[in-house]
């Protein structure tokens, strides 16, 4: 057996946003998620990873994972909580991600929506700037919306990631590179040359709206324009109005940026694309192009809020400037799909008869 090293940061308050509610949209209960984090550890155990670094929450998933411990049937590699303060936000997430990636392990895998994702991508994307090496991502769907991540058995997510994480196959064929979409606000009235930056690893919306409020996004008449790192018509979220539009996948190059009209009369197409969960709204469109790496895009609205895969965190006013730029091959996530494949073809994952009587 290896001792090679996995992350996992398993959200505990992921899915439980006003989209949900509105959508009558049910919620993954504190056990269903240790359940996953169980399954995901067993695939990976049985690949031949011994140790896991687990993010530790306020929520019981520690707890309940702790008490499946206790029963030590030997399914699970040895688990060791991160040693931080848990503050039950976004905080979390940041400082487990810089703690993983300093400790040496192999890959991190991501339990939550896009915004947990993108949580874990930002970070890592700060540390690479910083020299860190980079860390890739393994993504579990378990979030409101979840355009980024994979609706897939965790036990199969553990195996590829433990076969990735113990050298059996190597990062040429395992990994897949992605985009992201970085949004720069400059200027201002209080220090000129301010600048703001931020990322989206899907959708970076731009809204009317002046102040953040209940973060999530999920009224479409407040929208201007949408910038989007892929767009996939079977979606959803706010790049589902672009995957209706112009489908653009995230491993091809370029992204899309839509611009939303003001009402129906300057409208040149409607798309009825579902934004959440149960919820399908008719979007007015007034244009749509494609995006270019490199290319900086001026949002033209002149204050409001830009959401970033969902949620608004960024607000500009009147004389600041917000630009949208394409980056490809800005971060890695294990392609489960082509793992097991590979496990497949290599027969990773045999033994003969007279070792397994």
């Amino acid at each position: 057996m290896s001792l090679s090293t996995i992350g996992v940061i398993a959200n505990p308050v992921s899915a439980r946003d006003i989209r949900r509610v509105v959508a009558h949209a049910g919620n993954l209960q504190v056990t269903e998620r240790v359940n996953i984090v169980v399954r995901l550890l067993q695939g990976a155990r049985a690949a031949g990873v011994a140790r896991a670094l687990v993010m530790p929450d306020r929520s019981g998933v520690r707890a309940l994972l702790e008490r499946h411990l206790k029963q030590g049937d030997g399914t699970l590699p040895e688990i060791e909580f991160l040693a931080m303060p848990t503050l039950g936000t976004v905080d979390d997430t940041f400082a487990a991600t810089r703690l993983l990636a300093r400790a040496g392990a192999a890959l991190v895998v991501v339990l939550g929506g896009d915004g947990t994702h993108r949580a874990v991508a930002r970070e890592l994307d700060e540390l690479a700037a910083a020299g860190v090496a980079p860390l890739p991502i393994a993504g579990l769907s378990t979030g409101t919306n979840n355009a980024f991540p994979e609706m897939r058995e965790p036990t199969i997510t553990g195996l590829a990631a433990g076969l990735y994480a113990c050298g059996r196959i190597p990062a040429a064929e395992a990994l897949a590179s992605n985009k992201l979409v970085e949004v720069s606000i400059t200027g201002g009235d209080a220090e000129h040359g301010v600048r703001r930056r931020d990322i989206a690893i899907v959708d970076a919306v731009v809204t009317h709206d002046r102040s953040v409020g209940a973060r999530a996004l999920w009224k479409t008449t407040s929208l201007d324009a949408a910038y989007l790192a892929f767009a996939e018509p079977e979606a959803i979220g706010l790049s589902a109005i672009g995957g209706l539009l112009q489908p653009v996948g995230r491993r091809e190059p370029g992204g899309l940026a839509v611009q939303l009209a003001r009402d129906a009369r300057h409208a040149l197409v409607h798309v009825r694309a579902p934004i959440g969960p149960g919820l399908v709204q008719s979007v007015p469109i007034a244009s749509w192009q494609r995006m270019v790496a490199g290319e900086a895009l001026t949002v033209s609205a002149q204050a409001g809020t830009v959401a970033l895969d969902g949620e608004r965190e960024l607000t500009f006013e009147p004389g600041e400037r917000v630009t949208m730029t394409l980056r490809e091959d800005a971060f890695h996530t294990l392609d489960v799909a082509r793992c097991m494949a590979v496990a497949a073809r290599e027969g990773l994952l045999r033994s003969t008869a007279c070792s397994n009587p």
